[in-house]
C-alpha cells in the first residue's frame, strides 16, 4: 500500500510513502535528455525531458514508482488491486504499457494541462514488462505546483479526475476515497464545543480533541482521510529545511511500522521508503524505513545532456548522530 501527497509552501513538493512486505533494490534514479526511452508499440524517444525518482532498473530501463522531470511535473504510481484494468491494443489509441506509462508523461509533458492532453488518446496495455515482473495494478497521481490530477484505468474505461486535496492512497477508487471525506467534515484542529448536550457541562480535557474520530488503523481509505486532513492543516515556514522537514512529517502521519500489518506469517507491511522531491530545484530527498537520516540528491548536479542512466543506490543503513 501506499499514500503520494502535493505540498506547495514557497516551492513545490511532491512525494510518498512505497509501503510494502517485499523490496526489489531501488535506487535514486536520474534519466537523462538524450536516453533513448523504447516503447512497446511507439517510436522509441529519444530526446526527452530529463527526470529523478526512485526505480528498479531491469536491463538499463528504468521501471519508475516515482518521478519528477526537470519542468517540475511529478508523477507516482500507487497500487490499485481489484479495480486496475488494462486493455488490448487499440489501433487508433496511444498503446502505452503501465511500465511505460511514468516515462511516456513526464519524457513529454511540462504541465498537468499538456498531461490531460496527451492523456486524450490513451490506451493503457496490458502487457508486462517480462515473464519474472508480472503486471501491477495501479493508478497515478500526477501533480505541478498548480494543480494534481488522479489517472485510473478501470473496466469501464480511463478515467481522470480533479485531485483537491492533493492525496492519494490505494483503495476505493479515487472518486469514492474523496466522497469518504464528508464524513469528516466535523473535524478540526480547533478545540472542539459541546454540542452533545446543553445540560451538560461538557469541557475539553486534552488537545487535539477537535480532531477525534479521525481514523487510526492503516487501511487505505482510513490513510486517506488522515493524510489529507494532515496535509489540509499543514503549517510550514517556507525556507527549504523546513518544507522538506514538514513534509516526512505528512508521511510520517500514515507510515507503516513493522508488525502492525501481517501479510503472511511472520511477513509485514512496512513503509520501505519515504520522499520528498523540490520540483522547483530538481533535488529529490529520501528515506527509508532502516535509516531515517534524510539522504539528498540534485539532478542539476548531473550531466542532463547524457544518454546513460545515472544510479544511487539508496542508503539503508542506520545512521545515529551522537552528542556525547
Amino acid at each position: 500500500m501506499c499514500t503520494a501527497i502535493s505540498l506547495t509552501t514557497q516551492d513545490h513538493y511532491f512525494g510518498r510513502n512505497l509501503d510494502l512486505e517485499y523490496s526489489y533494490i531501488e535506487m535514486i534514479t536520474i534519466t537523462p535528455r538524450n536516453y533513448p526511452f523504447p516503447f512497446r508499440q511507439k517510436e522509441t524517444i529519444a530526446q526527452h525531458y530529463a527526470m529523478i525518482g526512485t526505480a528498479f532498473v531491469q536491463d538499463n530501463y528504468p521501471l519508475y514508482y516515482d518521478a519528477t522531470n526537470e519542468k517540475g511535473l511529478s508523477m507516482a504510481g500507487l497500487n490499485f488491486p481489484d479495480n486496475a484494468y488494462y486493455f488490448p491494443s487499440e489501433h487508433s489509441k496511444d498503446n502505452i504499457t503501465p511500465y511505460e506509462f511514468i516515462p511516456w508523461i513526464l519524457g513529454q509533458c511540462a504541465t498537468v494541462a499538456e498531461t490531460r492532453e496527451l492523456l486524450e488518446n490513451l490506451n493503457l496495455l496490458k502487457e508486462s514488462f517480462s515473464k519474472e515482473l508480472p503486471l501491477s495494478p495501479l493508478h497515478w497521481m500526477i501533480a505541478d505546483k498548480k494543480e494534481s490530477i488522479v489517472v485510473e484505468s478501470v473496466e469501464d474505461g480511463l478515467r481522470i479526475y480533479d485531485n483537491p486535496v492533493g492525496v492519494l492512497t490505494n483503495n476505493p477508487p479515487f472518486e469514492m476515497q474523496l466522497f469518504h471525506l464528508n464524513n469528516y467534515m466535523n473535524l478540526s484542529n480547533d478545540p472542539p464545543k459541546n454540542h452533545f448536550s446543553k445540560e451538560l457541562d461538557l469541557r475539553k480535557y486534552s488537545n487535539g480533541m477537535g480532531a477525534m474520530g479521525l481514523p487510526g488503523d492503516w487501511s487505505s481509505q482510513s490513510r486517506f482521510v488522515r493524510a489529507s486532513f494532515a496535509k489540509m492543516n499543514s503549517k510550514s515556514e517556507d525556507l527549504e529545511k523546513e518544507s522538506v522537514n514538514q513534509f516526512f512529517h505528512l508521511l510520517g502521519s500514515v507510515e507503516f511500522p513493522r508488525g502492525c500489518v501481517e501479510m503472511k506469517k511472520d511477513i509485514y507491511e512496512i513503509t520501505v521508503y519515504s520522499s520528498c522531491c523540490n520540483t522547483d530545484k530538481g533535488i529529490y530527498y529520501y528515506k527509508t524505513y532502516e535509516n531515517f537520516c534524510i539522504t539528498a540528491v540534485d539532478i542539476h548536479k548531473e550531466n542532463l545532456d547524457s544518454a546513460e542512466l545515472i544510479c544511487y543506490p539508496m542508503r539503508k543503513e542506520p545512521q545515529i548522530t551522537w552528542q556525547n
